[in-house]
């Protein structure tokens, strides 16, 4: 239940930030980037300790290649944070009916550049979050601002390329509900092997003991 509120968090204030823009033209790219890195610094100090935050099928998918999440909670860790995010997406056209595309994440470049944009800026979110995660989780006190501050970060240079979305559940719960299908298997396809990229690189790239496979 924790991955369903705050992946619905997530993708209530990102894409919610994204439709208001639209309409009210208040926020500008910057506040959009701000809204993505601060709902998900936020969401980590919530459910951090419970769940560890991860928000991100594809975040659970690398923890689960760790081994440090078994098979069945990553099932029931992308299923409820679909539910979530999906959850979101409805309830936000509830209050946009307007809103043709909900935040869909559509691509800004060619294609080829598109996966490429993603997979690169999935990779280095996930390398962050294992660089500050305990076990299978995201928690302590500088968790939340170093990946809140990642996807802000990356949000501010990606979003006019791509729509950065660096989680397949985020770019699934627009397209689905807005039934704007054409492009989401780059976000799915490319933001997952980013995420796994990150965890080779990690046991290579930290030091020895830090990416080791934690039983939860």
């Amino acid at each position: 239940m924790s991955e369903c509120f705050g992946t619905f968090f997530l993708v209530f204030a990102g894409t919610g930030a994204i439709i208001a823009n639209d309409i009210f033209g208040s926020l500008g790219h910057v506040g959009i980037s701000m809204a993505f890195g601060l709902v998900v610094m936020a969401m980590i100090y919530a459910f951090g300790d419970s769940s560890g935050a991860h928000l991100n099928p594809a975040v659970s998918l690398s923890f689960f290649a760790l081994k440090r999440l078994s098979a069945k909670n990553t099932f029931f860790y992308i299923v409820f944070q679909c539910i979530g995010a999906i959850t979101a997406s409805l309830t936000l056209k509830v209050v946009f009916p307007s809103s043709e595309l909900l935040g869909t994440t559509l691509p800004g470049v060619s294609l080829a550049g598109t996966f490429l944009y993603e997979f690169i800026m999935t990779y280095f979110l996930m390398m962050v979050i294992l660089s500050v995660a305990t076990g299978a989780k995201e928690k302590g006190m500088m968790a939340g601002v170093a990946i809140g501050g990642t996807v802000a970060l990356e949000a501010l240079f990606g979003g006019p390329v791509t729509g950065a979305s660096m989680n397949p559940a985020r770019s699934l719960a627009p397209a689905l509900v807005s039934g704007t299908f054409s492009h989401l298997w780059i976000y799915i396809v490319a933001t997952t092997l980013g995420a796994l990229a990150a965890v080779p690189s990690c046991k290579i790239l930290h030091v020895k003991g830090c990416c080791d496979s934690i039983s939860k």
